[in-house]
């Protein structure tokens, strides 16, 4: 039997305490190999309607990293306690669908690996290739499953985790003509990190525009904010990168508008003030103290409202014909 998470209890909690209001389902259940499952859970909230926005909010991609599915479970739990008394959100989840998977990876989780139980990393497994040199290993790697960064066989389908996102995103962002997600992480330097596809390759997207317009409004009204944003290509290149592979899905309709991001915490600063936390497996991608963790869980709450608010008020932001070749070449001149 499987030992139980600590994080799918919470999930358990919060749908108990959102009953009504919250719509749940299980987008596939992951088998370990010495036997038992875990359900990977999709809860949204919202109007349904295909004609109003989405965000989605996604963690739990690598299953060593549970602060990032911690930052979306806390997110999650404060909308639904919201809802007991906050009229402004319920006026603004008429205009927004919100799509939560806070485990994409529970059996990572439960194994203690940064892969899921047949050692793949999900992050290295769509059926992208990188246009350019990638880092040896890093940016993804055949040799073998005992190995970081293990892609899985070549031609072979995506992992049952990597096929749920798939399905989501489709279902779910790629139906509206405009949708945002964000995808939770941890590890990647000293700094928190917002980044933008693509992975496989330093070309820019075609939504620069947009996603620099975004970039602006955000520090516009987050004067103080400590994220860097910017596209992943300026800090490394990988093969089969999932968002990549979402987000070339999505340009298959010119009219659709998607943008998804990874928030990348910076764990090395935790270590830096734990420096005890290097003899951890888990200590070297998350906050060990309970303070520190606390601090975490509390400061990305701003980032993931700002989401909700600026897919309701997508209209009064987005750059119009006048001005996109101007934002678009800010953005070039900003990130490459």
């Amino acid at each position: 039997m499987a030992t139980a998470l600590p994080e799918l209890v919470a999930i358990d909690r919060i749908l108990e305490l959102g009953a009504g209001r919250l719509q749940a389902r299980v987008a596939c259940k992951v088998e370990l190999p010495s036997g038992g499952a875990y359900p990977v859970h999709v809860i949204t909230l919202g109007n349904p309607s295909p004609d109003v926005p989405a965000v989605g909010y996604f963690g739990g991609v690598h299953g060593l990293e549970r602060i990032g599915a911690g930052v979306v479970i806390a997110y999650l739990q404060s909308l639904v306690m919201r809802l007991q008394w906050d009229s402004t959100l319920h006026r603004q989840l008429e205009s927004v669908r919100l799509v939560f998977m806070p485990v994409v990876n529970p059996g990572g989780m439960a194994l203690n690996t940064r892969c899921n139980p047949a050692g793949v990393d999900l992050m290295r497994n769509a059926p992208v290739e990188a246009l350019e040199r990638v880092p040896f290993m890093l940016g993804g790697q055949r040799i073998s499953s005992a190995l970081p960064w293990y892609r899985g066989r070549k031609n072979a389908a995506m992992e049952i985790e990597s096929q749920a996102v798939a399905e989501v995103v489709t279902s779910e962002l790629l139906s509206r003509r405009f949708s945002l997600s964000i995808d939770c992480h941890s590890g990647f330097g000293s700094r928190d990190r917002i980044w933008f596809p693509y992975a496989h390759t330093r070309a820019p997207i075609a939504h620069l525009a947009e996603m620099h317009a975004l970039k602006t409004i955000f520090s516009q009204s987050h004067s103080y904010h400590r994220y860097t944003f910017e596209p992943q290509s300026l800090q490394y290149l990988t093969h089969g990168d999932l968002w990549d592979h979402l987000y070339q899905q999505a340009g298959s309709d010119p009219g659709r508008i998607f943008l998804p991001l990874t928030l990348e915490m910076g764990s090395w600063l935790w270590v830096k003030k734990n420096p005890r936390q290097l003899f951890s497996r888990h200590g070297i991608f998350n906050p060990l103290l309970e303070h520190r963790q606390q601090r975490v869980l509390r400061q990305h709450q701003l980032l993931l409202d700002f989401l909700s608010r600026a897919a309701c008020g997508r209209e009064l932001w987005l750059p119009n014909a006048e001005i996109r070749a101007r934002q678009h070449a800010q953005a070039l001149q900003d990130w490459y």
